[in-house]
């Protein structure tokens, strides 16, 4: 067995059903696209490592024997690899580490899946551009600021290198259903919109985003692995991303004003912020080429979105049916 545990049970298995493996299904994007593919009919397994818990599968990425017998055993009709180091501070700090499975362990997969005919599926990021320009179309030169960027452009190329038939799929920073609020970037605002009755919280106000929520992302991923399974003409990078331009203050001020909190404690910050990694001003991606093969889906837009994912977190759980109902 190349890993513990168990993916799901036999009652489970759907006769005839396509399978997916889904790596990283442990984070909040995996998450997503689990729940999204097995709405759908798929047969999921999902692969984690240190935090791979009850019917998941624990692999170790970065063994090229294990993924291979993963594979074998498996036999998936297609994967979807969003395992990663995400975080661009901590890269710059754990190069090495890091690189090896957003590099190595990606350029693994792809091999493995062109060897056993598996449409191969990689999440990749924003972050391949530099952010003078925007938006970037998919065919745009790539030119990634930290070590974060330049470990998923090599990703990418090792993807379409070793898997001639793959798709990438770039996208921006992303929230969703999390487990705890810290768990994106984009909820853990939510802990500075609670300190108002402490000091001032400065925030950034220079660098744009497009929050985008991780259940669009996961819904686009099964629409392509389903249209790319029927013709091999869907290949190579797509774009997608939420439509609306935000600051880190800006997000933050929406959260406020979407739980009736107040925000006059939120300060803007409008000199770029100091970090161990460099960051794109503005990397919005343009996303023609799956809107335009009807494969895109349409963003929820960020207040209901964010109202979704946060509410379990309030002080009063009884507060959606409060507002709603």
């Amino acid at each position: 067995m190349p890993g513990s545990g168990s993916a799901c049970s036999q009652e489970e298995l759907l006769v005839g059903a396509p399978r997916v493996l889904v790596t990283g299904a442990t984070g909040l994007l995996g998450r997503a696209v689990c729940r999204e593919f097995h709405s759908a009919g798929w047969t999921v397994t999902g692969t984690g490592y240190r935090r791979a818990r009850l019917r998941l599968l624990r692999c170790d990425l970065t063994d090229e024997d294990a993924v291979r017998g993963l594979l074998h055993e498996y036999k998936p009709d297609v994967i979807v690899h969003c395992a990663a180091e995400r975080r661009p501070d901590v890269m710059e700090r754990h190069t090495e580490a890091a690189v090896n499975l957003n590099v190595h362990a990606t350029s693994t997969l792809a091999k493995e899946a062109a060897t056993c005919g598996a449409l191969f599926l990689y999440i990749s990021t924003d972050y391949v551009f530099d952010g003078r320009n925007p938006p970037y179309g998919e065919d745009d030169s790539p030119n990634p600021l930290n070590v974060y960027g330049r470990s998923k452009l090599e990703g990418e190329r090792e993807t379409l290198r070793h898997c001639p038939g793959a798709v990438v799929l770039r996208v921006p920073v992303l929230f969703g259903e999390v487990e705890s609020v810290t768990e994106s970037v984009v909820t853990s605002l939510y802990l500075k919109v609670q300190e108002a009755s402490e000091e001032s919280c400065t925030l950034d106000h220079v660098l744009q985003r497009f929050p985008t929520d991780a259940r669009d992302v996961a819904a686009v991923c099964r629409k392509l692995s389903e249209r790319a399974r029927q013709d091999p003409s869907i290949r190579g990078i797509f774009h997608f991303s939420g439509k609306e331009q935000m600051t880190k203050y800006e997000m933050a001020v929406a959260i406020a004003q979407a739980f009736n909190l107040p925000s006059g404690h939120l300060i803007p910050l409008t000199e770029q912020p100091a970090a161990s990694a460099l960051r794109p001003i503005n990397s919005q991606l343009n996303c023609c080429r799956l809107e335009l093969l009807n494969l895109s889906v349409e963003p929820r837009p960020f207040t209901s979105a964010i109202i979704d994912c946060l509410w379990p977190f309030t002080p009063d759980k009884r507060w959606r049916q409060t507002v709603f109902h």
